[in-house]
C-alpha cells in the first residue's frame, strides 16, 4: 500500500546508524553566488557521493561548507576539495575521521515540536557531543564520534520507545493539531499519481521542487561545543510550542558552535524570547535572527545515487546569481535558504533544470 501518510501512532518510526564517515570542511571559502557549484562540480566530475551537506550563515563575506562521504571515499573528497579551494583563491580545506552519522526518521516530526528535542537530549544523556546537524522534514541525522556511535544510536533507540510496541510521545514539546488535512478527493489524486509514476520510478532523480516563504531564519553563533547544547536550545523551543523545521550546524572551532534554525514567522517572537534567556548563560553568544527568508529545497528518491544533482541544483542557482545562506541534505531531499527577493527567480531557474515546469 503505497499512499501519503504512515503510521500515525508513531512520532519516531525508526532509528538508523551509517557507521563508516568521514568529514571535509572547506573554512572561510567567498560567501558569492557560484561557490557551491564550482565546489559541487570538483564532487561530481570524480563521482564522489555526498551524504550530508551543511553550511551555516557566512560572516564578513566568508563561508564555511562541511560535507560527508564514506571514509573510502576520503583521498578522491581530499583532492576534489584542494582543487576547488585552488581555483576559488582562498579558503583552507580540514578533514575529519573516524565518524558516525546517527538518524531518526518519522513523519510525526511534522506535528510535534519535541521530536529534535527529545534526539538531542538522548545524545546528550549519553554523553555524545555533535559534530554537525542537517534535517528534513522526516528525519534528523548528527554526526558523531565513531567511538560514541553505538552508545548513541541505543541512546536514541531507547529515548523514543522504539523497543516498545506502544511508543509514547517524546516528554518534550507539543503536538500541532494537523487540521489542514486534504480532502479525500484530493487524496486519492495524490494516491493515483503515485501509482502512476511507478512505472517510471528508477528515472524520477527530482520529483519535486519546493519554495516556502512563510519561514523565518534564527542563527546563535559563539555557543559551547558541548554535550547537551543543542537539547537546551530545542528543548526551549518545544515547550513553547514552537515548529522547528530547518536545523543547520557546522562544525565546531575553537570550543565553539554554531547553530542555524527555521520556525514559522509567527512563532519568531516566541523562540527569540525563550532562546535569548536561555543564552543569556552564555556571554560570548550572538543571537540573530532574518524575519524574511526564501527555503528552496528539491526531493527525489535519486538524490542518494545520483552524485550530480547537487551540481546541477548549485549550476541553476549560480546562473540566476543567487546566493546560497544555508545547505541542508537528507538522502532525498537538498534544502537551501536563500533571499527572499530572489525567491522566485530561483524557483524558476531551478525547476528548468530539472525539468519540473
Amino acid at each position: 500500500m503505497i499512499g501519503p501518510e504512515g503510521d500515525e501512532e508513531s512520532v519516531v518510526t525508526g532509528a538508523a546508524l551509517a557507521r563508516a564517515e568521514a568529514r571535509v570542511s572547506l573554512w572561510d571559502i567567498p560567501d558569492r553566488p557560484g561557490v557551491m557549484n564550482l565546489i559541487f562540480t570538483q564532487m561530481a566530475q570524480r563521482k564522489i557521493p555526498i551524504d550530508m551537506v551543511v553550511q551555516n550563515v557566512g560572516t564578513d563575506g566568508k563561508a564555511n561548507v562541511s560535507f560527508t562521504v564514506p571514509q573510502d571515499e576520503l583521498a578522491d573528497t581530499l583532492t576534489a576539495a584542494d582543487e576547488a579551494v585552488r581555483q576559488l583563491g582562498s579558503g583552507t580545506v580540514q578533514i575529519g575521521t573516524n565518524l558516525s552519522k546517527v538518524s531518526v526518521v518519522g513523519s510525526g516530526m511534522q506535528t510535534h515540536t519535541g521530536v529534535a528535542a527529545q534526539f538531542f537530549h538522548a545524545l546528550a544523556e549519553a554523553g555524545v557531543n555533535i559534530d554537525m546537524i542537517t534535517t528534513s522534514d522526516i528525519k534528523i541525522s548528527a554526526l558523531v564520534d565513531r567511538d560514541k556511535a553505538v552508545e548513541a544510536l541505543s541512546a536514541v533507540h531507547e529515548g523514543f520507545d522504539l523497543h516498545r510496541q506502544q511508543r509514547m510521545y517524546p516528554p518534550l514539546g507539543v503536538v500541532h493539531d494537523d487540521s489542514d488535512d486534504e480532502s479525500d478527493h484530493a487524496r486519492e489524486e495524490r494516491e493515483r499519481d503515485v501509482v502512476d509514476r511507478l512505472a517510471s520510478m528508477e528515472d524520477i532523480v527530482v520529483s519535486e521542487v519546493d519554495l516556502d516563504r512563510s519561514q523565518s531564519l534564527v542563527t546563535i553563533r559563539n555557543l559551547p561545543d558541548l554535550p547537551g547544547v543543542a537539547a537546551d536550545i530545542f528543548g526551549v523551543n518545544a515547550e513553547e510550542g514552537v515548529m522547528v523545521d530547518m536545523i543547520v550546524q557546522n562544525v565546531g572551532r575553537n570550543g565553539q558552535s554554531n547553530i542555524s534554525f527555521t520556525v514559522p514567522r509567527d512563532s519568531l517572537p516566541t523562540s527569540l524570547d525563550v532562546t535569548r534567556k536561555l543564552t543569556a548563560q552564555w556571554p560570548l553568544v550572538e543571537l540573530t535572527a532574518n524575519e524574511e527568508i526564501a527555503k528552496l529545497s528539491v526531493l527525489g528518491i535519486g538524490l542518494r545515487t545520483h552524485t550530480g544533482v547537487g551540481q546541477r541544483l548549485f549550476q541553476a542557482l549560480a546562473d540566476a546569481n543567487v546566493n546560497v545562506k544555508i545547505i541542508s541534505t537528507s538522502e532525498v531531499c537538498i534544502s537551501t535558504v536563500i533571499e527572499p527577493q530572489l525567491g522566485e527567480a530561483a524557483l524558476k531557474a531551478v525547476k528548468e533544470t530539472f525539468g519540473r515546469m
